[in-house]
């Protein structure tokens, strides 16, 4: 009767029906009851569950932990470009020290501050370059309003009406986008005789 029972008829077709997946663990496992197969497949279920219960936990710690990591990142993403900042804090103080020393004439004093100056602001304009801010070159070029701000318009016989004749507050870009834009004086051209 085994293998006669296997290939059961199907009384609506009249067609030879294959054995089932759980008819052929049936067959190939005689001895086990269908309670202790029901307790099997209960405990994997119940294996299948904790293992999807520690990935769940898993995958919310790890979201947390992104969060964290990404509010940490904003937190202190200026952190790099202060530090290069302070050894330009360092030159200032050093300069304005060098203004007050006592016995020194005023002459020398002057010039050693100026010196101190120009190498402070050379190292702030290096520190700035390294994070790829760089001032705009506008003196002499035609007026924009995209990256200029007038202040206002004197005449020049040098420069050409609507050109930059000079800069107030030199303008930045940033990488490839404008950081700030250049306060400027506008030439309106020849003086009016």
């Amino acid at each position: 009767m085994g293998k006669e029972q296997e290939n059961e008829v199907i009384p609506e077709t009249g067609e030879p029906q294959e054995a089932t997946e759980s008819e052929e663990t049936v067959a190939q496992n005689p001895g086990k009851t269908v309670e202790e197969k029901l307790a099997a497949a209960e405990e994997e279920i119940a294996g299948f569950r904790d293992k999807m219960l520690r990935t769940a936990a898993e995958f919310d710690n790890y979201k947390k932990r992104m969060e964290r990591d990404r509010l940490s990142a904003l937190k202190y993403a200026s952190e790099s470009v202060l530090r290069e900042i302070l050894p330009v804090v360092d030159n200032l103080e050093r300069a304005l020290a060098q203004g007050v020393v006592a016995g020194v004439d005023a002459q020398a004093s002057l010039a050693s501050l100026l010196e101190g100056v120009q190498l402070t602001l050379k190292s702030l304009l290096a520190a700035l370059e390294k994070f790829e801010v760089k001032p705009m070159d506008s003196i002499g070029k035609p007026f924009d309003p995209k990256i200029h701000e007038a202040l206002v318009m004197e005449a020049s016989d040098e420069v050409p009406a609507s050109h930059v004749l000079s800069e107030f507050e030199k303008g930045y870009l940033y990488k490839d986008r404008l950081l700030r834009v250049a306060k400027v004086i506008v030439s309106s051209g020849k003086a009016a005789a």
